[in-house]
């Protein structure tokens, strides 16, 4: 009778491998296609924008113009793991008001982005979003700042590494899928388990460009130290900041200190700042 003891212990933890296994797809991506809210329902001037990349993909997005004519700068945004833009409308109203054009898009399978999400693909969209920029609006390559949180933090470190850009804001963002994953799974050999990589830690050094790191203290899902860690893998220039509030909170936006590092972010790199 004892043996069942061990039998048992082993068998569950098989079975939840095979879980872990099998379901991490809907563990990484957790796209969601319900609008919370348009950004016409506050106030911002837009422009919704398709954009095909294959017969079975098309990526949706919103840009945001500047309401300054003279600010050459734009902003691409990468969100999070979870829900869609209409959840990110906080952060586009935020960079409006600092006089930044900004375009937010969805990754494929989010919002009306049509398509399934895997690491290769949200890769593929942010590239294919970075050349909207230049190709239809006319956004020189170095004029435009990638910011990129959470899991967007991740998809915003790849395309910098291919991209020639004019800064990179990583807010709230994990070292690596592996580094996360340990975290939550850590009598698992979660290494061996993922397909993921997403291995921001291992890319950063090599990006010339100036860096704005941001992360919280409070944060209850990624760690507030491997947002340091991936600032000290950074190569100069660099900047990092303390937040405050927990993961999804915004209070920050309230912190002056908070708004002079993204300024000196945006105008880092402006001595050509005009469209071609």
């Amino acid at each position: 009778m004892l043996l069942w003891i061990p039998v048992t212990i082993i068998g569950v933890y098989l079975a939840l491998m095979f879980y872990i296994y099998f379901n991490q797809d809907k563990m990484v991506f957790y796209p969601t296609d319900d609008f919370a809210v348009q950004p016409d329902q506050l106030g911002l001037i837009f422009e919704d924008v398709h954009i095909k990349i294959d017969d079975n993909i098309t990526i949706h997005g919103w840009y945001f113009p500047s309401k300054d004519p003279d600010n050459k700068k734009a902003v691409l945004f990468f969100h999070g793991n979870a829900g869609n833009i209409s959840h990110r409308l906080e952060t586009a109203k935020y960079l409006y008001d600092l006089g930044v054009a900004t375009f937010m898009f969805d990754y494929r399978g989010y919002g009306y982005s049509t398509g399934e999400p895997t690491e290769d693909g949200v890769y593929a969209d942010g590239e294919v979003s970075f050349d909207w920029l230049v190709e239809t609006k006319s956004f020189k390559a170095e004029n435009i700042i990638l910011f990129g949180r959470s899991l967007g933090g991740a998809v915003a470190v790849e395309l910098a590494g291919r991209k020639q850009c004019g800064g990179l804001i990583i807010e709230s963002s994990f070292t690596s899928v592996g580094d996360i994953g340990q975290k939550l799974f850590p009598i698992f050999p979660i290494r061996s388990l993922i397909r993921y990589t997403f291995n921001s830690v291992e890319k950063i050094g090599q990006i010339q460009i100036p860096k704005l790191i941001t992360h919280s203290p409070d944060d209850e899902l990624i760690p507030y130290t491997m947002g340091q860690k991936l600032f000290e893998a950074a190569a100069e220039p660099k900047q990092f900041i303390k937040l405050s509030g927990g993961h999804n909170s915004r209070s920050y936006f309230k912190d002056p200190e908070y708004k002079k590092a993204l300024l000196w972010l945006l105008n880092e790199n402006s001595a050509n700042n005009s469209t071609e």
